[in-house]
């Protein structure tokens, strides 16, 4: 999307702020941040699942408004998709139990020393 920026019909609510490629950086800085959350301990990677559910709800909402203005009849698919394959599961994701690895034994002392 940086290099060869797709075509921008339904974009229009973003690319009236910014060229489509600046857009792109969004989902680059929100891929990042969302796999430095990944590696922190357990219950800790809330801004993780928050940056992965701007990029794609940022885009369903320009799609949305873009059908309700009238620019893109075909929009409402297409936030639908972002809706469901992307927020949708990562929503699903974040309330999943995560489970930290128990600690490694320690070995026991040697009776009679």
């Amino acid at each position: 999307m940086i290099v060869d920026p797709p075509q921008s019909a339904g974009l229009g609510l973003l690319t009236r702020n910014a060229p489509l490629h600046c857009w792109a950086w969004l989902w680059v800085i929100a891929g990042l941040i969302t796999t430095l959350s990944a590696f922190l301990k357990v219950g800790r990677d809330r801004f993780g699942f928050i940056a992965a559910l701007v990029p794609p709800a940022v885009w369903a909402i320009s799609y949305l408004a873009a059908v309700i203005s009238g620019d893109y009849s075909r929009g409402a698919w297409v936030a639908v998709w972002y809706l469901t394959s992307h927020v949708g599961v990562i929503m699903w994701a974040a309330t999943v139990p995560e489970h930290s690895v128990p600690n490694a034994p320690r070995a026991r002392r040697a009776e009679g020393g």
